[in-house]
């Protein structure tokens, strides 16, 4: 750690005009350790992107709307709201100060990219939710030297009835703005979010759509798909190599397939097989009124040497957008063909592909420019793929191994995944939160149930509790009689209704 603890004196005195650095706190010190040895840059951070999250859930809701509340009394100062997730990623992000905003973008302190310690290093929200307590970061005590012109306060939002860490309000401001009252701040934003979710727990109101986001990588491992496996089943190495082909021949490429498969994982693996040295940028499909800003964000990269990119889900662009998009893609291709920095043996090829659930889906004007289509297979046709994916889901959530019983496992595998990769990593990450040894009593009652009518909520709850008391270990349908208070005969008609089935141990 001594390379940051004498950037650390360096920058003090950048801040501070002292000769001498103020001693460093024991938990920034601790997170300064965590930080080296998660590999951490201590100059530039690379976060990494998600761009998924729960835009629908109970938390997501009530900090939005008290960080809404909260920035109408601070429109006029520099201050950014924000709310993540458990994990350390940025679901929103709220400030009337545009020059503060322009230069978190640069940091990508932004909607989609995970801020946790893990990823960025000692910072304010990384810290609170590594040690689930309040904590402030100030200018000199970020791990990288790029985050140190920032303030950040940010307090744990837990949720009322559970205790289960949902998240993180986080404050922002200018390094040499006062940070007194940036933590009071934030308590009171967490805790109103608490106590509003408690409020709402029983009555659920309609979502607006969410806002879009960009996101550039510049190393390896951050683009989609780098923290993914790279060989799985045959359906879907074929996918990947017949992208790869069409890729290193300089076409355009639409991946389609299911919400959920990993369409933009696949582009970006045969992506880094072509170009392996390149930066792969990736685009989210934004809200319609998004649509000026996010392209004028990423789509400079178009055509840049070294540079693919990725843009996901263009069906859901309007014709208007599309048409942009078009032009931009012919602009890159005409600086190509005259720079003469195209790919070898690809004249004029720009070196970009899209998402979308079917071709039919892709409006007109970007679909006149695809050259291949690869559709990625749907988990439940290639399910040799469950298990190792479970198993590195586990093991990315955990940090090591996680074992699985041969009953879980059964599961798993038999179970259809309607919601594909996405539900997989979902229904994973839960149980790996909560044991070290998953088995079927760790699995949601879906997954063991393949009923595909909508249940009623008396329904839900009956299958769930007799999936919950089967699944108890050591019972006997003796002790399942008992305890859910129906006779033989009746356990097993409900074990039909639902299509519940556990296998065997």
């Amino acid at each position: 750690m001594s390379e940051r603890v004498l950037r650390h004196g360096e920058l003090a005195r950048e801040v501070t005009g002292s000769s001498e650095p103020p001693a460093v706190p024991s938990r920034v010190a601790a997170s300064w350790q965590r930080s080296q040895e998660y590999g951490v840059s201590v100059d530039d951070i690379e976060p990494v992107f998600t761009g998924t999250y729960d835009d629908e859930s109970l938390f997501f809701e009530c900090g939005r709307d008290v960080l809404t509340d909260l920035h109408r009394t601070l429109a006029d100062e520099p201050i950014s709201l924000m709310l993540t997730d458990a994990d350390g990623l940025v679901l929103n992000r709220i400030s009337g100060d545009t020059s503060l905003l322009r230069a978190l973008d640069k940091v990508h302190l932004a909607p989609g990219f995970s801020y946790s310690e893990r990823e960025a290093g000692t910072n304010g929200l990384g810290l609170a939710l590594a040690d689930r307590v309040p904590s402030v970061v100030r200018a000199e005590e970020h791990y990288a030297a790029s985050l140190c012109t920032y303030t950040c306060a940010a307090v744990p939002v837990l949720d009322p009835r559970t205790g289960r860490l949902e998240g993180a309000v986080n404050l922002t401001t200018w390094s040499q703005q006062s940070s007194g009252l940036l933590l009071a701040l934030a308590q009171s934003a967490a805790g109103n979010t608490a106590s509003l979710m408690l409020a709402r727990a029983h009555g659920r109101r309609s979502r607006p759509a969410p806002r879009g986001e960009v996101f550039r990588v510049e190393s390896k491992r951050l683009e989609p798909g780098s923290g993914s496996l790279h060989e799985l089943s045959d359906p879907w190495m074929r996918a990947v190599h017949e992208a790869q082909r069409a890729l290193a021949l300089g076409k355009i490429v639409a991946a389609g397939g299911e919400a959920g498969v990993g369409r933009a994982t696949l582009l970006a693996q045969a992506q880094r097989v072509v170009r392996p040295r390149d930066r792969i940028l990736c685009a989210t499909t934004p809200a319609p009124r998004d649509l000026g800003p996010w392209l004028a964000l990423w789509s400079p990269e178009l055509g840049k040497p070294h540079t693919a990119v990725i843009v996901c889900d263009v069906g859901l662009l309007p014709v208007g957008a599309a048409e942009r998009l078009r032009d931009l893609v012919g602009a890159a291709r005409a600086v190509l063909h005259t720079t003469g920095g195209a790919a070898p043996g690809a004249a004029d090829s720009v070196p970009f592909s899209i998402t979308a659930e079917r071709f039919e889906d892709i409006p007109a004007p970007l679909a006149a420019l695809v050259d291949t289509v690869v559709t990625v297979p749907p988990l439940r046709e290639r399910t040799d793929d469950v298990l190792p994916l479970a198993r590195h889901i586990a093991h990315k959530v955990r940090g090591r191994t996680v074992e699985f019983t041969p009953t879980a496992d059964h599961a798993l595998r038999d179970y259809a995944w309607p919601g594909n990769v996405n539900q997989l990593s979902r229904v994973v990450r839960h149980a790996v939160t909560r044991t070290d040894l998953v088995d079927v009593q760790h699995l949601p009652s879906a997954v063991l149930s393949g009923t595909h009518h909508r249940l009623s909520r008396i329904e839900a709850f009956e299958r769930d509790e007799i999936v919950r008391v089967l699944t108890t270990p050591g019972i006997t349908m003796k002790d399942a009689v008992e305890e859910l208070g129906m006779s033989r005969a009746t356990i097993y008609r409900k074990l039909t209704q639902y299509d519940i089935h556990i296998p065997k141990t």
